[in-house]
């Protein structure tokens, strides 16, 4: 599962080496290559009917020359390179949700095109590019996309780049709602048939954690219909009304309760195995941040993006050790032996309290901590308590020196919801 962060926000084109310092020193590997930056949607929006402004970027119009696309990303490219930052997905140019313009598509067809050629030479094995739709009737919304992606079906192939489609919203008299591809069904169709044609793997799906919360859809549900056609997926928070880019778990309702429902599409990522492109797109955070504060808030997006990889792939955590032993005799450890005890047996559980060392716990002996000081180097310990931080620093401070992992239990299939009271 690779993590990517968005640069919008984040790096200037003009001057990108600033934020590119920002981004690798929080521990970013990946960034996603947004053409978007390059030909954002007002100047494709504005195409023919006006010139450059004073005080925009000294960069020509790429809507004027989309041949020159390539030659004017390379300083960034460049940048990206020498700092290690690598590529490997990509976001094609788009269209404002609320466009009237129904000319744009042969646009539009162009500078995918030429975004197909500079994946290729940049290594970017993935681009997200999404449905058309400005001025198609909704009865023909499929015969022009099926168009649309297969003739960008060569160039993809030319350059060993995956399609992939979006989930999409629409802007109806400024109200947002569902658009193409938000219907699961119609969304896992629409990649089966192109794959269909294409006689391969050519396309997938990336879905867009943010439009699913503006058009109130289960998560979990969506993604499991999508199942393995999910080679993407986008990170972001917001109101479930306005389409922002925040920060994940900084939008809530009040009272500490989310605006965009995690646990959904934790639980449904873990049910399809997705190990895919994990793009964190926090772009309207990092604007409204002092550059200053910067290089602080990366760091907190970087752990933010590494507790979502972790979660996801939480049995990947399990997989990896011949035997485990629990830290916890308590509602956490017993949630634990409900959903993945049978699975992933431990040999026994530990406490702090005294009182029930040498007792029976969900069908495992409760020891005590000193009892780990005798555990084989290959076992792990997996801490079911939520002093984690407290009692890995009492661990170690024992001197034990096996690999010492947090199990939480926020996103599990299912819960006692009945806690243990110990006095």
């Amino acid at each position: 599962m690779n993590i990517l962060a968005t640069p919008e926000g984040i790096i200037d084109t003009d001057r990108p080496k600033q934020g590119i310092i920002d981004t690798s020193t929080a521990g970013f590997e990946n960034i996603l290559l947004d053409f978007s930056q390059f030909c954002p949607e007002g100047e494709v929006e504005n195409f023919g009917k006006r010139q450059k402004k004073a005080g925009q970027s000294n960069r020509p119009l790429i809507t004027e020359t989309p041949s020159k696309l390539c030659e004017i990303m390379e300083p960034v490219l460049s940048q990206y390179k020498k700092s290690g930052l690598r590529t490997p997905a990509a976001y094609a140019p788009y269209l404002r949700r609320d466009t009237k313009r129904a000319d744009l598509t042969p646009l539009l067809y162009r500078l995918t095109q030429e975004s197909l050629r500079v994946c290729g030479q940049a290594g970017c094995g993935t681009i997200i590019v999404r449905p058309l739709f400005s001025g198609i009737d909704r009865k023909e919304q499929w015969k022009e996309n099926r168009e649309y992606y297969l003739s960008l079906l060569p160039l993809a192939r030319e350059n060993n780049v995956r399609i992939l489609l979006e989930n999409q919203c629409q802007d109806v008299n400024g109200h947002l709602v569902r658009g193409i591809c938000s219907d699961p069904h119609e969304a896992a169709s629409w990649v089966d048939w192109l794959n269909a044609e294409a006689g391969e793997q050519r396309f997938g799906f990336c879905v867009d954690v943010g439009i699913c919360n503006i058009c109130g859809q289960n998560m979990r549900e969506f993604v499991r219909k999508l199942g393995g056609r999910v080679k993407a997926i986008i990170l972001r928070d917001g109101d479930g009304q306005k389409e922002t880019s925040l920060l994940p778990f900084t939008c809530t309702a009040g009272n500490g309760q989310p605006r965009t429902d995690w646990l959904g599409l934790i639980r449904g990522l873990r049910e399809i195995h997705f190990d895919g492109q994990l793009i964190l797109d926090f772009g309207d955070t990092a604007a409204a941040f002092s550059p200053l504060l910067r290089p602080w808030l990366m760091r907190l997006a970087k752990a933010t993006a590494d507790y979502f990889k972790w979660q996801i792939g939480i049995e990947d955590t399990l997989k990896k050790y011949s035997s485990i032993v629990l830290f916890g005799a308590g509602n956490m450890c017993r949630n634990y032996m409900k959903c993945y005890g049978e699975k992933y047996p431990p040999l026994f559980t530990c406490d702090n309290d005294s009182r029930i060392w040498g007792t029976n716990f969900c069908g495992l002996e409760v020891k005590p901590p000193d009892s780990l000081k005798t555990l084989p180097e290959d076992c792990a310990i997996f801490i079911c308590n939520i002093y984690y931080r407290e009692i890995e620093r009492q661990l170690r401070d024992m001197g034990i020196k096996n690999n010492i992992e947090f199990f939480n239990d926020e996103y599990m299939p299912s819960f006692y919801f009945d806690r243990l009271e110990r006095r």
